[in-house]
């Protein structure tokens, strides 16, 4: 394992998981954790850690070892290079996590105006994400984007994948009729199975540029590999220092100590609460619209890890906790009502950030005008750090379990990290839950009707399984 040449400085990476809210000193006795209700999981976290690592050691968890790619990068680093130099528009076709990690960080990193600045302002290629196969959506994204001047990113490591094939297929045939089929490997890049599968095949016979997914790491675990960092970086990202902040979390998350690893007392403390205390529910509820991504993300990433209705040994366990995404202080406006006085279901984790990129001073008006006056001199920085953090102590008042992610400022190395630990709580509770947080069997089902449905040979079967359920009882549908 190369590790990188540079570690990001602490004062970038230095990310505060505050869980005193969740504690029965903070919100009582029935509603929070003890510190031995922690350390009663220390026994499976020491297993957990053991034989994660013996399996990251045996290659079998290679996302642990993205961020030390760094011959990789260099190369990556140079095809976005020569991109940005071609295109005004870079086009990723792709769902799922093929999608949600690039939008993340792009909204994260970039102007959160990014696309709507002059080029030279915004100095990079706009970038677009296509991850649904709404008619409508992407109509109007062909419609915005002229192809002499795009880049289209395929990214599927099967390439069989229906949505993002058919935006592909129609992709195909717009740059050829309109630029010509030679034109085709000009304005398509794939990012798939670096060995087998269509897009593979495609590639060898028609000369498509390609990025490799890396063997054995997952959609939603795929950020930092080209799936994410290839269109991130043509955007003007600084991926170097994401990866960077990764390689930081890497260290601290990969400690043995339950009470000395974030990643490890994340995971824990989420576990505790749903299992103790009926906390089915976590809100992730970033004070930023910079992170408001970050929290599609997380959904994704939490939700399709831990929601399995087997054990590894086939028991019936239906676990995982519900992520729900809010951003503050607008959803202190629309959903904190609830958070505040209905059902004892929830815990909300806010992710704070300590300075923001860019403030603005309220002015000194209305002086008259004593419930206004007092906002002048403030920034908006002010407020919106006050709000967080009254958030949190009236849903403490209230009994309501809360915690924080602060991050010192939002850098790419600060969110390279927060995405890290993530990912490593997510996979560690999958010891936790005794399921495998890797696979997604859940959404197999709905698929393979999808397949039958469009006429995919080999899934005839279920077009017909799929029209026996399928008449109507005319007495529930009204119209």
């Amino acid at each position: 394992m190369a590790k990188s040449e540079k570690k990001a400085s602490p004062q970038d990476t230095m990310i505060e998981l505050d869980f005193n809210n969740v504690m029965t000193h903070a919100v009582g006795g029935e509603n929070g954790l003890k510190a031995d209700d922690i350390d009663e999981l220390k026994p499976i976290f020491t297993e957990a850690h053991k034989d994660l690592m013996n399996r990251r050691k045996d290659g079998n968890l290679p996302f642990y070892d993205l961020p030390f790619q760094t011959k990789d990068l260099r190369r990556l680093r140079r095809t976005a290079e020569d991109i940005r130099k071609r295109v005004e528009n870079f086009v990723v076709l792709g769902i799922g996590g093929s999608a949600l990690g690039t939008r993340a960080v792009f909204r994260a990193l970039r102007p959160l105006f990014h696309n709507m600045l002059p080029r030279a302002k915004r100095r990079f290629p706009r970038l677009f994400v296509a991850d649904n196969v709404d008619p409508e959506g992407m109509a109007s994204l062909l419609s915005l984007v002229d192809p002499r001047h795009t880049m289209f990113n395929v990214v599927s490591k099967s390439g069989t994948t229906a949505e993002t094939m058919s935006q592909f297929m129609v992709v195909y045939d717009q740059i050829r009729r309109s630029l010509g089929k030679s034109s085709l490997k000009d304005h398509v890049i794939f990012t798939t199975d670096p060995e087998k599968g269509i897009l593979r095949t495609m590639a060898e016979e028609m000369g498509f540029q390609t990025c490799d997914v890396p063997a054995g790491v997952g959609g939603r675990f795929s950020v930092f590999t080209p799936v994410g960092l290839l269109p991130l970086a043509v955007a003007g990202v600084n991926v170097a220092e994401m990866l960077r902040g990764a390689a930081a979390a890497e260290e601290s998350c990969t400690r043995a100590a339950l009470w000395n690893n974030p990643a490890y007392l994340f995971a824990a403390v989420n576990y505790a609460l749903r299992q103790k205390r009926g906390r089915n529910i976590l809100v992730m509820m970033p004070y930023a619209d910079s992170l408001s991504e970050v929290a599609d993300w997380f959904a994704q990433l939490w939700a399709e890890s831990l929601g399995k209705r087997l054990s590894t040994d086939g028991r019936v366990v239906m676990a995982g906790q519900t992520p729900v995404k809010a951003v503050g202080v607008t959803d202190q406006h629309s959903q904190v009502q609830l958070y505040m006085e209905g059902p004892q279901d929830k815990v909300v984790v806010f992710i704070a950030s300590s300075a923001y990129r860019a403030d603005v001073k309220i002015p000194h008006l209305f002086k008259d005008q004593k419930d206004l006056a007092y906002l002048g001199g403030h920034t908006m920085g002010e407020l919106i750090q006050a709000e967080q953090a009254a958030t949190a102590k009236a849903l403490t008042a209230a009994g309501r379990p809360n915690m924080t992610l602060r991050l010192p400022k939002i850098t790419p190395a600060s969110v390279g990290y927060l995405l890290y630990m993530l990912e490593v709580a997510t996979v560690v509770s999958g010891y936790l839950y005794d399921i495998d947080p890797l696979d997604q069997p859940g959404v197999e089902l709905g698929k393979r009707f999808t397949y039958g449905l469009m006429g995919r040979p080999g899934f005839a079967s279920f077009k017909a399984d799929f029209q026996k359920g399928a008449a109507p009882k005319k007495k529930f549908i009204v119209g």
